[in-house]
């Protein structure tokens, strides 16, 4: 089978790594050179992105785009974890939580925020990740970051034991960690929580409808079927078009004047997926000095997909 290059969007089942996706991934393509978009946790499911060949340079532009996910948040117990996969570690009574004092202090951790990564997440400290130090029982401090949360919705789920169970929707940027939402959910409301069934349903502008679900695709006869080509993985960026001309010096690697790449007239901000004559992306480029742009990727001509 020749090299694909491309993208493909799993719908990760719950129980395996993101690391896990791309193995069989690897194995469903008989390609080595794949990789993957923002990780997902073991027990979360939904949306990964996974490139494949030449577009696994295009996942920079992949990699900060908006997620929307779907959980539920389970008010009175917290975990070491901060989800269902970690021990109880303190447990209150919460049954007198309302659905309107739940939305209200959503809403209060709505917008941009700062968080404070959990000590179960994959950022390094030291040198060492954080997940490591906290299977060594170690607990480090941990800076806050910015982050947004563009939409925290809460409905009821029902009650469990001495708490109630909210359903969440939650958009946000990347960097965001549900989990930590979660818990901050709970203790603005007077005691703690956690998240469980946590589900990503987008990353921009790709759905649950562009997915397909990793025992599919490894049972799938035909799996380069599901292969998007690298232009509809850079779908979300400004568009560029080069003639033959101009493709030429794109070939090269060559920095270009603005005018050359974009034309006259208005220009969309960079970074812009440059597409040949057959819509095939050529290249990403981004502003550099003095009006000109400049290469971050350039695709090697006979990209094989659909």
């Amino acid at each position: 089978m020749a090299q694909l290059d491309g993208l493909v969007v799993v719908d990760k089942p719950s129980g395996c790594t993101s690391h896990d996706v791309v193995a069989r991934c690897r194995r469903v393509f008989g390609q080595r050179r794949v990789g993957h978009a923002g990780t997902l946790d073991p027990d979360a499911t939904g949306i990964l992105l996974v490139g494949l060949g030449q577009a696994t340079r295009l996942l920079q532009f992949l990699t900060g785009l908006r997620k929307v996910y779907t959980g539920e948040v389970v008010l009175g117990v917290a975990t070491s974890t901060l989800d269902a996969s970690g021990d109880v570690v303190a447990t209150w009574e919460m049954g007198d939580v309302s659905l309107q004092e739940a939305r209200r202090a959503a809403a209060s951790l709505t917008g941009p925020i700062m968080q404070v990564p959990p000590m179960v997440s994959a950022l390094k400290v030291g040198g060492r990740r954080l997940h490591e130090l906290a299977r060594e029982g170690t607990e480090v401090e941990r800076a806050p970051r910015p982050v947004t949360v563009h939409r925290f919705d809460v409905s009821s789920a029902g009650r469990e034991g001495s708490g109630l169970v909210l359903a969440v929707d939650v958009e946000c940027s990347a960097g965001t960690y549900v989990r930590s939402l979660a818990a901050d959910l709970g203790a603005a409301l007077g005691g703690g929580g956690h998240l469980r069934k946590l589900r990503r349903t987008a990353v921009g502008p790709f759905g649950e409808g562009d997915a397909v679900a990793l025992d599919e695709l490894v049972d799938m006869a035909e799996p380069r079927e599901r292969v998007l080509s690298p232009a509809r993985a850079c779908a979300h960026l400004a568009r560029a078009h080069a003639g033959a001309e101009v493709a030429a010096e794109i070939a090269h690697g060559r920095v270009l004047p603005l005018e050359r790449l974009l034309g006259e007239g208005p220009r969309p901000e960079g970074p812009w997926a440059v597409l040949g004559g057959d819509g095939e992306l050529l290249a990403v480029y981004q502003a550099h000095r003095h009006g000109t742009a400049k290469p971050v990727v350039v695709l090697a001509p006979g990209a094989t997909c659909r």
